[in-house]
């Protein structure tokens, strides 16, 4: 919120634990409104889970990739919705509101997947889920941003990204929890009910936003937040500040026309806050990040990982990774800055996703060839396509898996990586499989090199989590003038979902087509590109009151010569 410059000697991350004892009702707000990040995330990583035995459940969901990218993607569909009509509803009925009705949906959506008899409505839950998810993802950020104190508002939206990654987290605990419980995936999809109706309880204790309240003339209200809020050396001032500014943006609206894309771009601070809030909301998705969450139990066993639970396992201590580089976001993002946080954050992305490029390469080159003998030992069992190809000495596990959805490949009982057995996919053949001790692959197949994807992964995760992971909404929260800041809010977290829709529908089908390997690489150079971008177009914003976020953008020019030294240029970009 406004007020003045925090002092440089003071670390924004102590300042924000010191609330715990200090001002624990700003704690409250942040913590309550980032519940909507809890579920955000849950609902990321529990269908990851989730999917794989909803697989065994509904037998064409695992012959069908599409319907696979379905499930996943219908809640993403849903939350460009959601977040299209989430700033309409965040300007018109307050912060507070838009978070209560967030929650309702995805309340109604987690009981609906749970008792899904058929994936058709199974895509319905996830579609209302998606709602929920949509309009949170960019009514709790705003809500934090808009009643935190200016020297701490960073770390405190960065909260919410931690929530959205404990989440995760959670979700990742919870599918272990329930793999052996009747209904495994049911239960995991059901239980997103708790926290969701817990935020409604929580949400309908706490007031509105101080600065909506100021916007809509009910100033008594708002000063009674702000005082609970800040120390009471610093309230007059934050009140006049927000008073100056909230006049100003009335006599703005009163003397222009309705609000249209146009005249947002026609505005120089909008549309400059536009540049650097959707692009960092594209590119976040387009680096692959919800790839890794959506589908990281999938990708584990493309590294060669067979079992669902150790698949499972795996994906815990990477979620668990994500939750921990948010904490460093945290502590960093008013200390380092969000440009440079940013930058290094990519700068490592680039390097891991070449890892897992160089691995996933390898793994593929170097699969288990496919034996005659072994093959034959499971009698009326052979895979189809095997048995009628021409050139079936040449078959390794890879080609046979490729060679169609009812392939799988039962490595050797001496080791995993000597010549196997090409199967016919179904639950009889995976039980004999299993019966000889033998490990079943249907997604991946057995490599040396499966570990080295698990580091490309963690690797990933480590450097992406701290920057790119919650920059974007902290920049989104605090970029954007009042009046317009609900609708480009809803514009920047659209553009998240449609994003993260595109990723999500076509990864499997890229590492079908092209391999994983390429689809990796693809990242890599969408990495590159998004480095270039917040050279160019993403301003500091560290510790800037909103006022003179403004100022800035107003004042300073795009940095297209970005390995020159910059100056504050007050030519019109």
């Amino acid at each position: 919120m406004e007020g003045g410059i925090p002092e440089a000697d003071v670390s924004a991350f102590r300042e924000c634990m010191s609330l715990s004892w200090k001002n624990p009702y700003v704690l409250r707000l942040a913590f309550s409104a980032g519940m909507g990040g809890l579920l955000f995330g849950y609902d990321t990583g529990v269908i990851s889970g989730a999917l794989l035995y909803i697989r065994d459940d509904f037998k064409a969901v695992d012959r069908k990739t599409w319907l696979q990218e379905a499930i996943v993607s219908m809640a993403l569909a849903g939350a460009i919705i959601g977040a299209s009509v989430g700033g309409w509803i965040n300007d018109r009925f307050g912060r507070k509101v838009a978070i209560i009705l967030a929650d309702a949906l995805f309340l109604i959506g987690s009981l609906v997947m749970a008792a899904a008899p058929n994936p058709a409505v199974l895509i319905l839950g996830r579609v209302f889920v998606g709602l929920g998810v949509g309009m949170a993802s960019m009514a709790s950020p705003l809500y934090i941003s808009e009643a935190s104190p200016t020297r701490v508002r960073g770390a405190l939206v960065s909260l919410n990204g931690f929530l959205i990654t404990g989440g995760q987290f959670l979700s990742y605990l919870i599918n272990l929890a329930f793999t052996a419980a009747p209904g495994t995936w049911r239960w995991m999809l059901g239980v997103a009910a708790v926290p969701a109706l817990t935020q409604i309880i929580l949400m309908l204790l706490l007031p509105e936003s101080p600065r909506w309240l100021f916007r809509k003339g009910r100033e008594e209200e708002g000063k009674a937040i702000l005082k609970k809020i800040y120390p009471p050396n610093e309230v007059q001032a934050e009140i006049d500040a927000l008073k100056e500014s909230i006049e100003i943006e009335i006599k703005e609206s009163s003397t222009s026309e309705k609000t249209s894309i146009f005249k947002l771009l026609q505005t120089k601070t909008v549309r400059r806050g536009l540049y650097a809030g959707v692009g960092l909301q594209v590119f976040q998705q387009f680096v692959g990040i919800n790839t890794v969450m959506y589908y990281s139990p999938t990708i584990v066993q493309l590294a060669g990982i067979a079992s669902n639970r150790t698949a499972l396992l795996l994906s815990l201590v990477i979620s668990g990774l994500n939750a921990f580089g948010s904490i460093l976001s945290i502590y960093f993002i008013d200390k380092t800055g969000r440009k440079k946080l940013l930058l290094m954050s990519l700068s490592g992305v680039v390097v891991s996703l070449v890892v897992l490029t160089v691995v996933f390469n390898q793994t593929t080159s170097h699969s288990p060839m496919v034996s005659a003998v072994e093959t034959s030992h499971f009698r009326n069992s052979t895979c189809p396509d095997y048995s009628t190809a021409g050139d079936s000495a040449r078959w390794d596990c890879m080609k046979c898996l490729k060679a169609s959805p009812a392939c799988g490949f039962c490595a050797s009982g001496i080791d995993k990586l000597l010549p196997g057995a090409c199967l016919a996919s179904n639950g009889a053949t995976e039980n004999q499989c299993h019966k000889e001790h033998r490990l079943w692959y249907t997604r991946g197949c057995p490599s040396k090199f499966g570990w080295l994807a698990l580091v490309g992964l963690a690797l990933y995760i480590i450097f992406f989590s701290p920057g790119m992971g919650t920059v974007p909404w902290v920049v989104n929260s605090e970029i954007y003038p009042l009046r317009f800041r609900g609708i480009c809010g809803g514009i920047a977290s659209t553009s998240n979902w449609v994003s993260n829709l595109i990723v999500a529908q076509s990864f499997l089908s890229l590492t079908e087509a092209i391999g994983t390997a390429w689809t990796f690489m693809i990242f890599g150079f969408i990495a590159i590109a998004a480095i270039i971008f917040v050279l160019i177009f993403v301003p500091e914003t560290k510790g800037l009151p909103m006022e003179e976020v403004e100022h800035m953008l107003e004042h300073t020019t795009l940095n297209f010569k970005f390995w020159q030294r910059s100056s504050n240029s007050k030519t019109p970009a």
